[in-house]
């Protein structure tokens, strides 16, 4: 079977660097799948150059910190400005997942991917899920496992807020790289599909 070639684009925001060593690790795991193109973007500072990135993409993967409950305010500025994307519905049919990074275990990080998967439903895409069993919540588990803050909507770590992105957790990178990877695994499939319509 010939290879298919498929585009994932990495769309994400960070503070302090914790969520852009996950979102280089999601883009790491996208890349590691063969024929898989994978683009990078700071919201932040995001060009017109980059905007037509995302719109020839295949699929976006949605990544910010959570503070205070929700994303960043710089990821929410640029879901705002991507409602000129909606308008024309530019986005629908691709694939969307998301990622999101605080410094509590929990620290309501399954209200930003409730954002994202919103967002990614009124661009009319379809969202893949982390598709890991979560880990560490066992006798026998540890904080090595992977998903092992148990979430099922995308990619979440947890970072200290004394600490830089180097001390980050290898569980969570390693999450966060497998979300990359089963997204890439789905363009291609998507990609293929769109070829025998």
């Amino acid at each position: 079977m010939s290879e298919i070639s498929a585009a994932v684009a990495v769309a994400y925001h960070s503070g302090f660097g914790h969520t852009g060593r996950l979102a280089e690790a999601v883009c790491e795991g996208a890349a590691s799948v063969s024929g898989t193109t994978t683009n990078i973007i700071t919201v932040d500072t995001i060009t017109e150059e980059q905007w037509g990135l995302l719109d020839a993409a295949d699929a976006i993967i949605f990544g910010s910190p959570t503070y205070m409950g929700a994303a960043s305010p710089a990821f929410h500025t640029f879901a705002y400005d991507s409602s000129k994307r909606w308008v024309g519905q530019r986005w629908a049919g691709k694939l969307a997942a998301g990622f999101t990074n605080s410094g509590s275990k929990s620290g309501d990080k399954l209200h930003t991917l409730h954002y994202f998967t919103l967002l990614a439903a009124q661009h009319g895409m379809h969202w893949i899920s982390l598709g890991l069993m979560p880990g560490w919540n066992e006798s026998t588990g540890s904080e090595s496992d992977l998903n092992r803050l148990g979430f099922w909507l995308g990619a979440a770590a947890q970072s200290n807020g004394d600490e830089g992105p180097e001390a980050m957790c290898k569980a969570d990178l390693l999450t966060g790289s497998h979300l990359g990877r089963r997204v890439a695994e789905h363009a291609q499939l998507l990609r293929r599909a769109q070829q025998v319509a």
